[in-house]
């Protein structure tokens, strides 16, 4: 997938949750809720300022970010669903 995004955007990859409980129960795909996780894939080269100066963004790929359930654009390249956010919409970097 050849995305690069502008500015201060970045492409996140959701990340599926467990679907077995503690106890050994499977959750089937239509109880799940889609998971508020994911890894980013590729960030923007920053968030253009004011005074025109661009900040480098604070993730970079690889890193796991925790965003709001209703956040950023979902985008289809290749059969695979993305996400486009904004550096603003990522609550948490996740430390694994």
């Amino acid at each position: 997938m050849a995305l690069r995004p502008l500015y201060d955007r970045i492409i996140v990859k959701r990340v599926e949750p467990e679907r077995t409980t503690a106890s050994g129960i499977v959750i089937p795909d239509s109880a799940g809720e889609k998971p508020d996780q994911g890894e980013v894939i590729a960030v923007g080269h920053g968030k253009l300022l004011t005074t025109g100066e661009v900040r480098p963004l604070a993730v970079q790929p690889g890193d796991r970010v925790l965003f709001g359930k209703y956040a950023g654009q979902a985008v289809k390249i290749d059969g695979h669903e993305v996400l486009v956010l904004r550096e603003e919409d990522v609550i948490a970097l996740i430390d694994a």
